[in-house]
């Protein structure tokens, strides 16, 4: 099983390569918000996403609940239970170009996701660390008695951030077709 040792190991670099050039790029090559994500287990891919928001129309479609919606019909599929889940989440680890916003890291944490991996921050929306760091949360509150709530997970951010950083930049500086029209005339400063 390949471990992680820090934010510059190879393997690191590898996977948050892949969440950049394969679903990042996918993404800003469909008018979305460049933000890509892969999700690892043993060593290995086992989901991938990107921002859907536009295409489907759902503001909750982003990179990390695509890739974890495609592991929860996979896993259900093949019956295993809501426990068993919640177990094989606790050995993954999600690689992110993006810092999860605090929807995203709060589902992060109710599912028991191991480790979390960004490249730059969310200085307007990010749940961990940069408007709340619901990584280091544990809550009962959202205790079942399934035994699902929200646990604290690892996470380290400033993987290859200057690449994710760049993408947003393409995407805003060519300007969001999907962003909604002004209601008012936007003033000018002179």
């Amino acid at each position: 099983m390949a471990t992680v040792a820090g934010k510059d190991s190879m393997s690191t670099l590898s996977f948050m390569g892949l969440a950049l050039e394969q679903q990042a790029k996918f993404a800003l090559e469909n008018l979305e918000v460049p933000v890509g994500c892969v999700i690892v287990e043993d060593g290995k891919i086992i989901s991938s996403g990107s921002n859907r928001t536009a295409e489907t129309r759902n503001a909750t479609r982003h990179a990390e609940l695509e890739a974890i919606d495609v592991l929860l019909q996979q896993w259900q599929s093949i019956g295993l239970s809501p426990l068993k889940v919640a177990e094989k989440f606790s050995r993954c680890d999600l690689y992110v170009t993006c810092e999860p916003c605090i929807m995203c890291a709060s589902a992060l944490s109710i599912l028991g996701i191991r480790a979390v991996y960004y490249g730059c921050s969310n200085d307007k929306f990010g749940g961990c660390g940069s408007i709340l760091s619901l990584h280091e949360s544990s809550s009962d509150q959202l205790a079942s008695s399934k035994g699902f709530g929200q646990k604290g997970y690892k996470c380290i951010g400033g993987i290859m951030a200057s690449e994710a950083v760049s993408l947003l930049r393409s995407f805003y500086d060519q300007g969001n077709p999907n962003a909604p029209k002004p209601h008012r005339p936007v003033r000018i400063s002179q």
